[in-house]
């Protein structure tokens, strides 16, 4: 036989679909070559630091648990949607209550206090008129949302108010005279507006 039909049959040999099936698909040889990597690096490693794996392993186990103690600390939770509730877990008043409240605050200066008073008066409002189901754990923004829905004319106020409120509970911002002034004047609006009946 000569050379070039020894190269020819060997050809039409590794040409067969079977030699084609037999070899890993990308993924098995990414898995792999990652595999390789990481023996390498861990047997480099293991191998330059005094102690060997005695070493490298109780290393990898507090990085593993100071990983998990980072993605659990970061991790949104409950209690911050809590905080970022209208109403937190106490039992609302009455909105006469709110109101009440955020005009005492008011006039002793306390003008963040007032803001959060009188939006829960305009949250409890909203909800026994109607215009928004009760929802617990609404925030500002979401009542802002639900009600310029069924209150087109007063969308633009109520996202003023949710604004004026997130900044001064959230935002680390005190609230201003006029901040109190446009949550009262959104209160006085909405008690005299009615909803669209197709909103209902």
């Amino acid at each position: 036989m000569s050379r070039e039909e020894g190269a020819r049959i060997a050809a039409e040999e590794l040409s067969d679909p079977a030699y084609g099936n037999a070899e890993p698909g990308w993924i098995q040889r990414v898995f792999t070559a990652l595999g390789d990597l990481l023996q390498e690096f861990l047997r480099g490693a293991s191998g330059s630091l005094p102690g060997g794996w005695w070493t490298l392993g109780p290393l990898l186990a507090v990085l593993v648990l100071v990983v998990i103690a980072l993605i659990v600390y970061a991790r949104p939770s409950r209690n911050a949607r809590t905080a970022q509730a209208l109403f937190g877990d106490s039992a609302p008043a009455t909105p006469a209550d709110h109101r009440a409240a955020a005009e005492r605050h008011a006039a002793g200066g306390d003008y963040s206090a007032a803001v959060r008073e009188r939006l829960r008066a305009v949250a409890l409002e909203l909800e026994e008129r109607g215009v928004v189901a009760p929802r617990p754990g609404r925030t500002a923004t979401e009542l802002a949302a639900d009600a310029g829905e069924a209150m087109p004319a007063q969308k633009d106020a109520l996202e003023a108010a949710a604004a004026v409120f997130n900044d001064c509970a959230y935002g680390d911002r005190p609230a201003t005279p006029d901040g109190y002034r446009t949550l009262r004047e959104l209160d006085e609006a909405l008690s005299a507006a009615r909803p669209r009946e197709d909103a209902r």
